[in-house]
């Protein structure tokens, strides 16, 4: 069964999955750990990053599982091209060996939709799967936290910052925090809807192309600062 090219994941639709990694043995051990989730079907590989992009115009995937450091293209070149070059380009789950690597940073502001470490347990990688299929919630926040915590330009409070609403700037800090968009409608007594249009603003308004890229202009403008309590 191929993917559907991007498009977010409903309840009880099977989630496909194309993993990119130079490592047989950590394609095969991902392999193994996805294909026994019912929900999950691993549809095809990919040893160098050369091969992602004909592989995913092949198999439509809804996610690519992707090493950040593969030989001829890495990760974030690789991430750069799925977002230039297709319509609708699948999620990107950057897998990597170190949270704080600047590769995954650096693939993140590409347009990568979230990061999971290689020795996670196969439950919480399951999890992170589906959550980037889904698209409407930030993939561990805490570990983005940590991530860009250190890498505000000094400048960065002085610069432009974008227009956003009252609204939408509560919605962005919220998101920053790691809700999801029905979570986001509960706690401001909003429709679903209501969030959905908000949310849809905001990255049009940052020119991000995902949650992720949102969250990283926010803590690099300090719309959030790294420490501060999650809105109440």
């Amino acid at each position: 069964m191929t993917g559907s090219g991007g498009t977010a994941a409903g309840p009880g639709r099977l989630v496909t999955v194309l993993i990119a990694d130079d490592e047989e043995l950590t394609r095969t051990g991902l392999r193994v750990l996805l294909s026994a989730q019912p929900d999950l079907s691993v549809v095809g590989e990919a040893a160098t990053g050369a091969e992602v992009l004909p592989a995913v115009r092949q198999l439509r995937p809804d996610v690519v599982l992707m090493d950040v450091r593969m030989p001829e293209l890495d990760g974030i070149e690789v991430t750069r091209r799925l977002r230039a070059k297709l319509d609708v380009p699948p999620k990107v789950l950057i897998i990597t060996t170190f949270e704080s690597d600047d590769h995954v940073y650096e693939a993140l502001r590409a347009g990568a939709d979230g990061f999971v470490l290689k020795r996670s347990p196969a439950r919480q990688l399951a999890h992170a799967v589906r959550l980037v299929a889904t698209g409407d919630s930030l993939l561990f926040p805490d570990a983005v936290r940590r991530l860009l915590g250190n890498r505000q330009q000094p400048d960065a409070a002085a610069r432009d910052r974008p227009r956003l609403t009252g609204r939408e700037t509560e919605i962005l800090r919220l998101m920053a925090a790691g809700l999801s968009n029905p979570q986001i409608a509960d706690r401001l007594t909003v429709s679903l809807e209501t969030v959905k249009t908000h949310v849809s603003n905001i990255l049009t308004k940052l020119s991000a192309q995902n949650r992720t890229q949102a969250v990283i202009h926010a803590y690099e403008t300090r719309i959030v600062v790294p420490g501060a309590a999650p809105p109440a």
